[in-house]
């Protein structure tokens, strides 16, 4: 399969853990993407709960990406300020507040790189402990 494909669908879920999965099959690589809350034009297959055969894709908290990454950033980055951010993850909105602290400290772009180098590695592992084939990205053509 496709890592594009494989992180759309992380994305899918990660935006709604509660009512958005995506499955993988693990024999075409295909995604299923399925909503509680919104009509999708395919249907799940009938033998989706069959795990030789799909898997659920995972969302950030499923693989430590969410708070326990952007401590981890502000650690390893801003030690001078792990401890507002560490306050900021106690509240309610605190990825808004953390991009804000970000923004002002010019680290925001730093964060992107950090954050989509982690999922990266975190889909790839996953993948590879599923027993999927991802493909390496292919290159982008400057043009």
């Amino acid at each position: 399969m496709r890592f594009d494909d494989l992180l759309a669908a992380y994305e899918w879920v990660s935006s709604s853990p509660d009512d958005n999965e995506a499955f993988v099959s693990r024999v075409t690589g295909n995604v299923h993407w399925s909503s509680s809350t919104m009509e999708l034009d395919d249907e799940l297959p009938e033998d989706i709960e069959d795990g030789s055969i799909y898997v659920a894709v995972p969302n950030k908290h499923d693989l430590n990406l969410g708070k326990n990454l952007a401590l981890a950033f502000a650690e390893e980055q801003l030690a001078d300020s792990y401890q507002t951010v560490a306050n900021i993850f106690r509240q309610r909105g605190a990825y808004g507040r953390f991009k804000d602290l970000l923004e002002r400290k010019g680290c925001l772009a730093a964060w992107y790189d950090y954050e989509t180098k982690a999922t990266e590695l975190a889909l790839r592992e996953w993948g590879a402990e599923e027993g999927l084939s991802i493909a390496k990205q292919a290159c982008q053509n400057a043009g």
